[in-house]
């Protein structure tokens, strides 16, 4: 998928409490909100269990989606020449952080 296709998810759940995220990235009609929504859980999980921090605390402090490697393919055109289609991949970054209250 396309970093600008999931950056436009990315800008939406930034700054927001983890449950916050959750509950908005389930009810958006995107494609890429499910690897988001992976991430999400891989970060809140690494957050608690290596770093000690509380879920119900846990906000997005920081978020991007940068460009990774074009996967090139190829298609038939007019005339037998070849159509070059480029299948862009992206590597998501999430950077989550307690509240303090």
């Amino acid at each position: 998928m396309s970093a600008s296709k999931i950056r436009r998810v990315l800008d939406c759940i930034r700054g927001k409490s983890y449950e916050e995220c959750l509950i908005m990235l389930e009810f958006m009609p995107y494609r890429s909100c499910e690897p988001i929504l992976n991430a999400l859980f891989s970060c809140a999980a690494n957050a608690k269990n290596n770093m000690g921090m509380n879920k119900a605390k846990l906000y997005v402090s920081e978020c991007y989606a940068d460009g990774s490697a074009t996967m090139k393919r190829f298609t038939p055109r007019s005339q037998g020449r070849p159509f070059s289609i480029r299948k862009r991949t992206a590597s998501i970054t999430l950077k989550m952080a307690e509240r303090e209250d």
